[in-house]
């Protein structure tokens, strides 16, 4: 691996995309440690301490720390990635979207146009809400029209601003830029989660126990890590033959090639998503400072995974059976979207591709 990160150093346009990727990564975590003016960050941070549950855990965790330190970059890029699903969605329900996607270079720079108009809105959204429900609660500074105007542009621009870093790490960095923003937020904290590991299970402890407890963490670790690349990286490959044809005096085709499925299509979408559904309730009742008793809060506590797998408490383990649900539904509809069995046999047709044993046109779509 450092023989080849050397050699890719020599090459200037790859040293200079490399370079340029890490410039960006640190603006990011520079930009991740600015509080939004006007916040009571203090306040903050014990208000979201006292806050039981995975709901906010999961929510900083993708934003690298930001939402703990209520920087600028609290929304992080969650409103680009809620902003594409809402498009990739849109585009089965709306013909003209489904048109313009299919339009070349054309098509898809429009789609990521309106793609932008969608984030900023949603950021702006939830920038609204989370100052008005902060400062209701006491975590502005004063509660009044300034503070809560400066609150939301700031969270909106930041918001932008991370968005317009992962297009400028697509376009001149290594590529994947919204990818690479949401990777280092959650590498970003792997010290710390690391730190309460290894303060929970290995300090204080017999030397026997504390050694077997590294052992099984780095274990687990590694055993995760190997399956989710082995999950991501597996696909079944179908044969497909090219058949033979005459072009001027020479026969061309024949060649034999294949369609790599990938076995995980739908990538983590849907945890997102479904952790999305689950924690939107608990989010907003935490913005406007319910507390309230009930049935209602009875369900509250079923979506948070906090509460999730306790002996003494086994009903609220249903939120964990309702979140596996979602995970599949949505891993069924998300592969539905961005996998498109008839448009694949129709590509394959126009191009004389067939796979063997199997008739062009719907066979080959039902197979």
């Amino acid at each position: 691996m450092l023989t080849t990160l050397k050699n890719a150093f020599k090459i200037k346009e790859i040293r200079q995309k490399i370079l340029f990727t890490l410039g960006m990564l640190v603006v990011i975590r520079i930009g991740s440690q600015l509080p939004v003016p006007g916040v009571d960050t203090k306040f903050f941070s014990q208000w979201f301490a006292q806050q039981t549950g995975g709901a906010f855990s999961f929510f900083d965790a993708i934003t690298g720390g930001s939402f703990l330190n209520m920087s600028i970059l609290a929304l992080n890029i969650n409103p680009y990635i809620t902003s594409s699903i809402i498009m990739q969605l849109l585009t089965i329900a709306i013909p003209k979207l489904e048109e313009m996607q299919r339009d070349g270079e054309d098509g898809r720079k429009k789609m990521v146009a309106i793609t932008r108009y969608v984030t900023v809105a949603l950021a702006l959204i939830q920038s609204t809400a989370m100052a008005i429900g902060f400062g209701r609660q006491g975590y502005l500074i004063e509660f009044n029209a300034l503070n809560v105007i400066t609150t939301i542009t700031a969270l909106t621009a930041g918001s932008a601003f991370l968005m317009w870093v992962g297009e400028r790490i697509t376009e001149k960095g290594i590529g994947n830029g919204i990818s690479i923003v949401l990777v280092i937020n959650i590498i970003s904290r792997l010290p710390q989660d690391l730190s309460n590991l290894f303060e929970q299970f290995v300090f204080g402890k017999a030397p026997a126990t504390a050694i077997l407890a590294v052992v099984i963490i780095f274990a687990i670790i590694i055993a995760m890590v190997v399956l989710v690349i082995i999950l991501n990286d597996g696909v079944r490959k179908i044969p497909v033959q090219y058949a033979k044809k005459m072009q001027g005096r020479k026969m061309v085709g024949g060649q034999t090639s294949n369609i790599p499925l990938k076995v995980n299509t739908s990538g983590v979408i849907p945890i997102i998503f479904a952790q999305s559904i689950m924690q939107f309730p608990i989010i907003i009742c935490s913005f406007i400072g319910y507390n309230g008793t009930g049935v209602w809060a009875e369900i509250l506590k079923g979506l948070n995974s906090g509460y999730w797998c306790k002996p003494s408490q086994p009903i609220y383990s249903l939120g964990l059976l309702l979140y596996i649900v979602l995970i599949v539904f949505f891993a069924y509809f998300y592969t539905s979207i961005t996998f498109n069995p008839l448009m694949i046999a129709d590509n394959m047709k126009k191009q004389g591709g067939f796979i063997p044993g199997i008739r062009p046109g719907k066979p080959t779509s039902d197979y």
